[in-house]
């Protein structure tokens, strides 16, 4: 996954050969996919669909390898005094984030997993008997539930600017997206 990082102490010579901005990843967040260059925002959301977690990735990146990144960064005020909090009681997520590393990750931490698994991941652990493990389990109803997603990026995709990306830069970008979710805040 490409992430927009601040310059180190210990420069490679890669950046002292490339002018302009060092806190702007090489590709800045755009890549091919089908539909030629794209760019994916990779969310968090709350159970309203406000987005808590933005991260911009290229269009050819997978879903999944955002997860474990988007978890790192989630922090939610409390009301009162104490830390904030960083560990959700559920999870919901489509069938792209089914991997025994995220299941067993979210397990340790005691998040509750809504994640169906894929028809070709099923095949596989049924094929390899009883070393496949259990089949993965989890509760269709809380499931339905996952449009809360849909609805949080479509609220996004309302700005003209950002379902079409016009900004060259993967800051400007992911800047664009928080004021969108700012004012979805707001609301």
């Amino acid at each position: 996954m490409s992430r927009c990082r601040r310059p180190t102490q210990g420069a490679d010579s890669n950046d002292k050969a490339r002018p302009g901005r060092r806190d702007e990843p090489d590709d800045h967040g755009i890549g091919r996919s089908r539909g030629g260059l794209s760019t994916k925002a990779h969310l968090l959301v709350d159970g309203s669909g406000r987005p808590l977690v933005i991260v911009v990735s290229p269009g050819q990146a997978g879903d999944a390898p955002a997860l474990l990144p988007m978890l790192a960064q989630l922090r939610v005020a409390r009301r009162g005094p104490g830390r904030p909090r960083t560990r959700p009681l559920l999870l919901r997520a489509d069938k792209a984030y089914s991997a025994r590393r995220h299941r067993q990750h979210l397990h340790r931490r005691g998040i509750k997993t809504v994640i169906p698994e894929p028809a070709d991941q099923a095949a596989h652990r049924r094929r390899r008997g009883s070393a496949g493990g259990r089949p993965v389990s989890y509760d269709p109803a809380e499931y339905a539930g996952r449009n809360v997603i849909e609805r949080g990026i479509n609220l996004i995709k309302q700005w003209r600017a950002l379902a079409s990306r016009y900004d060259k830069h993967a800051l400007t970008y992911r800047g664009g997206i928080v004021l969108a979710a700012i004012l979805a805040w707001t609301r």
